[in-house]
């Protein structure tokens, strides 16, 4: 049920992280996959999300589209009163802007040949006001959540499915102050239920089922993969 054979796929942020493990899981279940990113790379295409006509020219190139999987995003850690505006815009224009526009161009693609499904990246941060202060990063991770939903119901009539993956705290280069902080990460172990945080391969894991056949009735989802976090 998470056979991807003649499936074309598109994956933003696929230069590292949960970008590329999710696009050489896809490629492992026979998917041609375009790995899309703004850092350089082995089979990488940089495209910044945040461009629309950069956006638009890589879909138009890539073509077909059946799967689409919104993981590029950035963090600026910063409180409410240190953040800048700039920084803000930044943030919200890959997070939020990024994800709407690839979701756009896919969908377009997709209405075309029938159908498809779409997979962004959320967060917990979505759904909670985090351990630490990252208020432009929690804001547009909330409007990922909302965005999913209101997606899923406009392109649920073209066969278009929209559901989202909220991880906790993963190993990537985005989470770097917090692994690399004994006491940051003890405060993340402490509302961590399962005593284990996941690595990349289980957000893939988790992707590859929403984007797959035996999600085929599931959409407007996020799905958390989080080891408790939003249980308490």
């Amino acid at each position: 049920m998470s056979d991807l054979q003649g499936k074309n796929a598109v994956v933003t942020g696929a230069a590292r992280g949960i970008g590329k493990a999710t696009a050489d899981l896809f490629a492992a279940q026979g998917a041609t996959v375009a790995r899309l990113d703004l850092e350089p790379g082995d089979g990488i295409t940089r495209v910044d999300v945040s461009d629309e006509s950069a956006v638009d020219a890589a879909f138009a190139k890539i073509g077909e589209v059946d799967i689409l999987v919104n993981n590029a995003g950035i963090a600026v850690r910063k409180s409410s009163l240190d953040i800048t505006r700039e920084e803000w815009d930044k943030v919200l224009a890959v997070n939020l802007s990024g994800l709407f526009l690839c979701s756009r161009a896919a969908a377009r693609s997709m209405k075309r040949h029938g159908g498809g499904a779409i997979v962004n990246l959320a967060s917990i941060m979505g759904f909670s006001g985090g351990l630490f202060p990252n208020p432009a990063y929690q804001a547009s991770k909330g409007a990922v959540v909302n965005l999913t939903r209101a997606l899923a119901l406009e392109f649920a009539a073209d066969g278009i499915r929209v559901n989202a993956v909220a991880p906790t705290f993963v190993r990537t280069d985005l989470t770097v102050p917090v692994f690399s902080n004994p006491e940051v990460l003890k405060k993340v172990m402490e509302h961590t239920p399962l005593g284990r945080l996941p690595e990349v391969e289980d957000i893939a894991q988790a992707i590859l089922f929403l984007a797959g056949p035996a999600a085929r009735c599931i959409t407007g989802v996020t799905l958390p993969v989080d080891s408790g976090y939003l249980a308490r």
